[in-house]
């Protein structure tokens, strides 16, 4: 505790270097303008660069980077900070998801749609994003108010992305009842409707019917009715009949039949009520036909404000459904929201918010929308008609801090979602996210605040945010005291003992972060922290062991960095340009060295000091890299493929398929988007949408898609696609008949080796279901000839059904070798040899991967007493 009582150490650079999260140093003086010059003219002359003539171009290369290496300066341990989550922690994950799943059984069946909300809030902080939609379109099933359909049809289209593909409007009906923007404006509770199709086609013949009965009842009524009063408007004269009109209000009825003089005369002054004749004609028109489809959409306005005016229910909610109909473009939205404000007019408002949530984030650096949600004037606008709550400034808020996570309309879009929340937990979530956003603006007193409302509302893990922002302002004992009391009233999780090791020094830091991985493996900061300690005592072989050990189960950007960092240190150029190429395949805007240098240009540096390479030498280099199980060297080979030809689709699909076996969801889904958006042709683009359908919960949907493009072209893609949802659709012995019949016409189409030997290994799984273990074997077989490893698993697993166990460890043996580093390859191993050996296997796969369970669960059911399996 004594070395935390100083004043707060920062580091100190002589280029101009400040405190950053990811641990680089400099970059503000000497390294940037360097890079700057060298960047705008990357292949100078010898004589300019003041080299030696006798210097090769390699050499040239290689003090060029030593000069940019000296400028930028290493990473420094003073600089590294772990990242504070921005969504809700609970302090026991598991009793907060079981009190959820409680208050959801004993809630009403119209209160549910709130409790899936809550649940999406505690899934958001996990890795799979699937949980998060699962959620979200529970809670879109439940909802009863037009408002919430609305909000939720509107997210759950921002999770695709949907705007990012080209062709596709904000308003284009998906066909799913559950996004369609036209099934969102019908209120009501409907929780049955999940696989229905969207009512748009039956809504449109509907629609013709009305006119056409409109058209008859107006005829008829023009034919057939007597006027026995009239409204005068200024010099025009609007015939009417007395009833008719009475009907539509209990205001009018008091006006034409009360003891009001109006109600004697035949003729009444009605200039002095802001509607045309013309509107006159048409109230007139209505009360008769009950229809607005015939008139011009001014003239519905002016009976919408009439409506208001003279508390017409009936008429007012057919202009307002008939307004509602014209919102499709934001042009629309944007000229009739204010309208829809003005008039009180609850569908129209949300066909307008609907337009602009659709089309999102764009939408919102339209001023117009950006004041309307921003401001507490537009708030409460929108409160008065119906259409403010915690739920639509959640999802705005959540999307402002994808676009711009320090942008005053992410402030303010926060502030308005602080206001709104009512229940405890949204009130946690609001309060911490903003400060999160203020700490990342360096507004640290602003954050602190923050973080204690939220600490206040209940959310324990927000005393990081505190003990942060007081280390930020230079009270690092007291965020040391405040860390040490967290773990003392609690029981001690990792993240605790990381943010305690920030305030304090020597072998107490060294011993927190040892027990913070201890106690959770997938904290990246500890690794960071050794690794760069260890580059600090000139260790860079350790250095790089360190941080391979993260990257061996959780691949981030960060880490990527760090070890291409250390990798140039050593002039490992091709293992460098390897995890940058991978780097920016996970996020193509990647800012290299504390983002003063675009990953892109460090490529074109990198490239240089390497052999090039021809597309053929990279389809070459991708066989080896996928027959090794390398997914980080086959992204860098893609991304240096796709760098030769950008417009190939197939290489972003195969970008995507790799991205997902990292557990990249949100690249690989992004990377699946611009194969859908490069596809050449009809048939590839039918299956590429296909795959999103299906990695969104869509699977019904994504055999349609694919039946769609084999009836344009049979293509190997399409069968796999088709073959691949429905083995995990219908998993009955039927329907694998189907999927091998599906496989097999997906083999005798063209296609490489790569996408074959997946399919040869699929196939061969479902004859190992169909009980056809000798077909299963050839496949195998076939599948290792054309270098796919991981066939080795699936051979082993057939050899140990034919009670061969020695054959199936020694295939997975054969694995082994080939994917080094493979924690499956030893778990699935385990499940072949003897107990001593199992535990073995099972060890070095819980060093590999800690995320792994099998090992765990292995464990803990050894420690069981035998005569509970016994019992069993």
């Amino acid at each position: 505790m004594e070395g935390c009582k100083g004043t707060q150490v920062y580091a100190l650079n002589p280029s101009g270097t400040t405190t950053t999260t990811n641990g680089f140093g400099g970059g503000g003086g000497v390294g940037e303008k360097f890079l700057q010059n060298l960047l705008a003219n990357p292949v100078r002359s010898r004589s300019d660069r003041n080299f030696p003539a006798s210097q090769s171009k390699d050499e040239v290369n290689m003090g060029v980077l030593a000069e940019a290496l000296a400028s930028y300066g290493l990473p420094k341990t003073d600089l590294l900070e772990p990242q504070i989550e921005f969504c809700l922690k609970p302090m026991n994950f598991v009793e907060t998801l079981a009190d959820v799943y409680c208050r959801m059984e004993g809630c009403a069946q119209f209160g549910k749609s709130k409790m899936f909300l809550e649940q999406c809030a505690i899934f958001r902080g996990l890795p799979d994003p699937k949980l998060f939609r699962k959620c979200l379109l529970s809670a879109r099933l439940h909802a009863v108010d037009v408002h919430t359909k609305v909000v939720l049809s509107a997210w759950l289209r921002f999770e695709r992305r949907e705007d990012e593909l080209i062709g596709v409007s904000a308003m284009d009906c998906c066909g799913r009842s559950m996004e369609c923007p036209g099934s969102a404006l019908v209120t009501g509770y409907n929780p049955e409707s999940a696989t229905d199709p969207c009512m748009c086609h039956r809504g449109e013949d509907t629609e013709i019917n009305m006119d056409e009965e409109c058209s008859t009842s107006s005829s008829r009524g023009n034919e057939e009715e007597d006027f026995d009063m009239s409204f005068c408007i200024g010099d025009d004269e609007v015939r009417c009949r007395r009833f008719n009109i009475a009907s539509l209000s209990r205001p009018f009825e008091v006006l034409l039949y009360g003891s009001f003089m109006d109600s004697r005369r035949e003729k009444i002054n009605f200039s002095n009520n802001g509607i045309s004749a013309e509107g006159m004609k048409a109230a007139e028109m209505f009360s008769r036909t009950k229809s607005v489809d015939s008139f011009n959409p001014d003239i519905v306005l002016e009976l919408l404000s009439l409506a208001n005016k003279f508390c017409c229910d009936e008429m007012k909610s057919v202009c307002d459904a008939y307004l509602a109909s014209l919102v499709f473009d934001m042009d629309s939205a944007m000229l009739l929201f204010e309208y829809g404000l003005e008039e009180n007019a609850y569908l129209l408002v949300a066909a307008c918010l609907q337009v602009c949530l659709r089309e999102l984030p764009n939408s919102m650096h339209n001023p117009n929308v950006s004041r309307l949600f921003c401001s507490s004037e537009g708030k409460d606008r929108l409160s008065y008609v119906g259409h403010a709550s915690f739920l639509l400034y959640y999802f705005l808020s959540q999307a402002a801090m994808e676009d711009d996570l320090k942008s005053n309309t992410t402030v303010m879009l926060l502030e308005r979602m602080g206001e709104c929340a009512s229940e405890g937990w949204q009130k946690q979530l609001a309060f911490h996210q903003l400060g999160c956003v203020m700490l990342e603006r360096k507004e640290y007193k602003d954050a602190q605040k923050w973080f204690e409302a939220a600490v206040e509302a209940g959310h324990v893990y927000s005393l990081v945010g505190i003990a942060r922002s007081k280390y930020k302002r230079g009270h690092m004992y007291k965020a040391y005291k405040l860390m040490d009391s967290l773990i003392s009233d609690y029981t001690p999780s990792g993240w605790m003992y990381q943010e305690r090791s920030m305030y304090c020094q020597g072998k107490e830091k060294t011993m927190d972060l040892s027990t913070a991985s201890e106690l959770d493996p997938t904290l990246s900061y500890p690794y960071k922290y050794r690794a760069v300690s260890k580059v600090e005592e000139n260790r860079l072989g350790p250095a790089i062991s360190e941080i391979n050990k993260v990257l061996g189960f959780k691949i981030s950007p960060d880490c990527l960095e760090l070890r291409a960092w250390f990798l140039i240190v050593l002039e490992e150029y091709e293992g460098a340009l390897r995890d940058v190429r991978a780097l920016l395949t996970l996020d193509p805007h990647y800012m290299m060295f504390h983002g003063k240098l675009q990953g892109e240009h460090l490529v074109e540096l990198l490239s240089h000091n390497v052999q090039p390479c021809s597309q053929a030498d990279c389809w070459m280099q991708l066989y080896d890299r996928w027959s090794s199980v390398d997914d980080i060297g086959s992204l860098a080979v893609v991304h240096h493929m796709l760098a030769n030809d950008p417009g190939k689709s197939l290489l972003r699909f195969r970008q995507s398929l790799l991205l997902l076996r990292l557990n990249s969801h949100k690249a690989a889904m992004r990377s699946l988007r611009e194969a859908r958006n490069q596809a050449t042709s009809e048939h590839e683009r039918l299956v590429y949408e296909g795959w999103i359908l299906y990695d969104t919960g869509y699977r019904e949907e994504a055999i349609a898609k694919a039946e769609e493009s084999i009836s344009n072209q049979r293509s190997f893609e399409a069968f796999f696609l088709k073959a691949y949802v429905l083995s995990e659709t219908s998993p009955d012995s039927e329907s694998s008949l189907y999927v091998i019949q599906l496989l097999e016409e997906a083999l005798r189409c063209p296609s490489d080796g790569l996408r074959k030997g997946q399919a040869l290994s699929n196939l061969a799984s479902v004859y190992v279901d169909v009980d056809n273990l000798d077909n299963a074997i050839d496949c195998y077989t076939n599948a290792l000839n054309i270098k796919h490893t991981r066939a080795h698993q699936g051979l082993a697993r057939v050899y140990h059904l034919k009670d061969q166990r020695k054959l199936a460890y020694d295939e997975m043996t054969k694995l082994i070798e080939k994917a080094k580093s493979n924690a499956s390859a030893y778990e699935k191993r385990s499940e072949y040899c003897d107990r001593e050996m199992a535990k073995s296997d099972l060890s070095m796969a819980t060093k590999l991967d800690p995320l792994r369970t099998y090992p765990y669960r292995y464990k803990a059911a050894g420690k069981l007493p035998l005569a509970y399996f016994r019992t069993k």
